[in-house]
């Protein structure tokens, strides 16, 4: 911008005598004065609806109008209005997050109060049709794993075999001699050469006993973490 600065002082013009040859106004003053004016003007903003050229600033202490919320003109924005436009993004309840400073957002935005929020949970969005997520801020599920997977030890207790007897026919006259016991066989009845029935006592029987299945399993922690990252998390409360 160009600033007026009068070339001719017409003033002085004034108290000179008549008859002096500078008292007299020339053309050639009076059109460099005008062009002069001519040349300000055109280089200074409008007073109403400027369109500013080059870096406009505001001088220290002015206090320009702030615009309305959702204006999206180029119409010059003051600190008041970009302040508000940033509070908009994080409205009461809104959640804030930052991967590597820790400082309250308060201080860092400059607006809202803030608390630290979610400390050790991850965040899961909401679903009315979940008893588990269909309230905000409800928490649930557990840092420790339960038992997914275990072993038990069972432990048999008792005879494995009991003895029974096998009636069988025969007219083996070496029956009960004393030879095998596996092969040996006690008369039971008969006589003669009809057939005589005989028992064998060390044939396999049915199993006798117990078995017992220790309580005790195998269980480990920490095996239900998903993936994560470590945030700062906070949440605006007012």
């Amino acid at each position: 911008m160009s600033n007026y600065t009068k070339s001719t002082n017409f003033a002085t013009k004034d108290n000179l005598s008549s008859g002096n040859p500078l008292k007299i106004v020339k053309g050639t003053e009076i059109d460099t004065e005008f062009n002069d004016i001519a040349t300000a003007i055109a280089t200074k903003a409008d007073l109403a609806s400027p369109t500013f050229t080059g870096t406009p600033t505001l001088p220290t202490g002015t206090v320009a109008t702030t615009q309305t919320s959702g204006n999206n003109t180029t119409a010059i924005a003051t600190t008041a209005f970009v302040q508000a436009a940033i509070a908009l993004l994080y409205p009461v309840g809104s959640v804030y997050t930052n991967a590597s400073v820790s400082t309250n957002p308060g201080t860092l935005l400059g607006f809202g109060t803030w608390t630290a929020f979610g400390a050790g949970r991850v965040m899961v969005g909401f679903d009315s049709g979940n008893a588990l997520f269909d309230s905000a801020e409800e928490t649930g599920g557990s840092a420790d794993s339960l038992t997914i997977s275990h072993t038990h030890t069972a432990t048999f207790t008792g005879t494995a075999m009991g003895t029974h007897r096998h009636n069988v026919g025969s007219n083996d006259s070496t029956a009960n001699d004393g030879g095998d016991p596996n092969q040996e066989f006690v008369r039971n009845s008969g006589s003669g050469n009809g057939p005589t029935t005989y028992t064998n006592y060390e044939s396999a029987g049915t199993p006798a006993g117990s078995v017992s299945v220790a309580s005790a399993g195998s269980s480990g922690t920490n095996a239900n973490y998903q993936p994560y990252i470590t945030v700062y998390a906070w949440k605006r409360t007012a």
